[in-house]
């Protein structure tokens, strides 16, 4: 086997080289090959004595080459030229007797016959590999080019000798985002449309553009030449624009919204992969950013690595235990009563030093990883929540929500805890809800099933409309950090933080602020009637072991009071 892939390699590497000839040179070579292969089978008859043996039949081999390099037409020629020769040769050579001329005219017959049935094989051979490479080369749906095509002629365009002017190759890839919206409504033959639509309009970019390539259901590359970079970025900004243009599917006016990146062949070691792969880190650089376009940057590519790499590792700490929950507590304004606490993921890394959720959770949040890293959390929430009598809230992602073997586990895994489902309360995001929300509040109906509470997270700061509160199985809300923060110096922001409590209290919610980190904010907020608050102020995120012993130490202290109190008023 091991023999076989190398000489078919070895195959490979001498037809790279065969094509890379200039083909006036090609033409010449195998004109050359069939002339030397009939004088030298004419050779060889002579020498073993004459056409009475069987080694006329290897003029047979040039016959079959001019077929497949020249059709019938070429494999008929050199039949003719190879019977006519043999048609010379003497039946024995030492003694010269001749040829009966039925010998030859039949030999002769059949090597037109095998040239001949030679040159159609090998035509029709040829016409169904060109069927195959083309259809290897077009995108099947919308019969643009695609990715391979794109790559061979990226390639031919690298090997072209670098411009004096300094412009070279660019590639701009892009991405039709609602794509998917206007496959549900319409259906594939409509994305495919719209394909086209582009693929029309794009043609009013000028010369420089040398094709369009559909890389993938979604996706466009445009590969340009020649371009500098400002020529570049004015292309991508004037194929936002067209974006933005009404484009019409199937006889319905769409707008598509376009996410572009593009890349610069900069370096003689640029390849045609890495040129495109440049241009997809550039587009997905976009929208991490939110934006419309991206030029590629080394920098995107080691972000890139960057969270490969982190993802890897949280795999591993997940495994290895390095993960772990602090908790905040939250307080009830009116009386200052803690009432529970909310599970925050930390990470710990071998070295004892804490990576900040920040640094890995929104690249958790968009893997697959994020349903053993919530499987862990819900289960540490109930461990502690069995250690002390107060609620305690974890959060959810929106895959968590769309995982119904995950809200399984979650019913199951209070219930078999044998604690109150109430004490276990699910924060959602608003953004959650945003993306589906149909399939959003068939999740939380079945969460709230279990008895577990329900809240929304960071309210305000995600949905433009408060309608969805009314349709969702919800018993409480956290109003933003952002909220709290101008309500000491913005007569606004307070008047809009008390319509947020008003609203949450209209639906018989239990209204929560977080951020808190002030007394006048605490103030503010008790006097507009909130439920309860966290932050700061009352205390940061700690271990469950440190925030046990600060909850002990408060009750301490609170009871401390009550006694100093009651003392005082028997004195009295």
């Amino acid at each position: 086997m091991t023999a076989m892939s190398s000489a078919l390699r070895a195959w490979r590497a001498v037809e790279h080289r065969w094509q890379s000839w200039p083909p006036a040179v090609r033409q010449t070579s195998r004109l050359m090959i069939l002339v030397a292969l009939l004088a030298l089978g004419t050779l060889i008859v002579y020498v073993t004595g004459g056409t009475r043996y069987a080694y006329p039949y290897l003029m047979l081999i040039p016959v079959l080459l001019a077929g497949a390099w020249y059709t019938w037409r070429g494999s008929l020629l050199v039949a003719l030229m190879a019977g006519l020769l043999m048609a010379a040769m003497p039946l024995t050579v030492a003694s010269g007797e001749a040829q009966a001329t039925l010998n030859w005219v039949i030999r002769l017959c059949l090597y037109l016959a095998i040239g001949a049935f030679a040159g159609v094989l090998f035509e029709r051979l040829r016409q169904s590999h060109l069927n195959l490479e083309r259809a290897a080369r077009t995108d099947p749906r919308a019969g643009l080019p695609n990715e391979i095509a794109l790559e061979a002629d990226l390639s031919r365009l690298l090997q072209a000798p670098a411009r004096l002017d300094g412009r070279s190759t660019g590639v701009i890839l892009m991405r039709i985002e609602d794509i998917t919206e206007i496959m549900e409504a319409l259906g594939a033959d409509a994305c495919d449309d719209l394909v086209l639509a582009i693929d029309r309009r794009l043609a009013r970019l000028g010369p420089n553009l040398l094709g369009c390539y559909r890389v993938s259901g979604a996706e466009l590359a445009l590969l340009l030449w020649p371009v500098g970079l400002d020529e570049l970025n004015r292309i991508a900004a004037r194929v936002v624009e067209l974006g933005e243009d009404n484009l019409v599917a199937l006889g319905v006016p769409l707008r598509a919204q376009l996410v572009l990146g593009s890349a610069l062949h900069k370096s003689p070691d640029d390849t045609p992969g890495g040129l495109v792969r440049e241009a997809r880190i550039a587009m997905l650089a976009a929208t991490e950013k939110q934006r419309s376009y991206c030029h590629f940057q080394p920098a995107f590519a080691r972000r890139g690595v960057q969270n490969v790499k982190l993802i890897a590792q949280v795999r591993r700490s997940l495994a290895k235990g390095e993960f772990e929950l602090h908790y905040q507590p939250k307080l009830r304004l009116a009386d200052g009563e803690l009432t529970g606490y909310e599970g925050l993921i930390r990470w710990r890394d071998a070295q004892g030093n804490l990576i900040p959720p920040g640094m890995f959770m929104p690249k958790v949040e968009n893997t697959t990883l994020i349903a053993p890293v919530t499987r862990f959390v819900a289960t540490e929430a109930c461990r502690f929540a069995m250690r002390q009598e107060k609620r305690v809230s974890i959060n959810f992602s929106v895959r968590n929500l769309m995982d119904d073997a995950l809200l399984e586990e979650l019913g199951e895994h209070v219930r078999q805890s044998g604690m109150e489902p109430s004490r276990l309360e699910v924060e959602i995001t608003e953004s959650a809800l945003v993306h589906d929300l149909f399939a959003a509040k068939r999740a939380l109906e079945r969460i709230r099933s279990c008895g577990i509470r329900v809240s929304i997270d960071d309210f305000g700061t995600g949905f433009s409309s408060f309608e969805y509160l009314r349709h969702l199985p919800l018993t409480g809300l956290k109003i933003d950090r952002a909220f709290v923060e101008g309500l000491e110096h913005d007569r606004r922001a307070r008047k809009l933080m008390a319509c947020l409590i008003d609203v949450g209290h209209a639906l018989d919610l239990e209204v929560t602020a977080e951020g808190v980190e002030t007394q006048e904010q605490h103030r503010l907020l008790q006097e507009m009637g909130c439920d309860q608050a966290q932050g700061f102020l009352y205390a940061k995120a700690l271990p469950a072991e440190e925030v046990l012993a600060w909850q002990r130490e408060r009750e301490r202290s609170s009871l401390g009071s009550s006694h100093s109190a009651s003392v005082d008023s028997r004195h009295k």
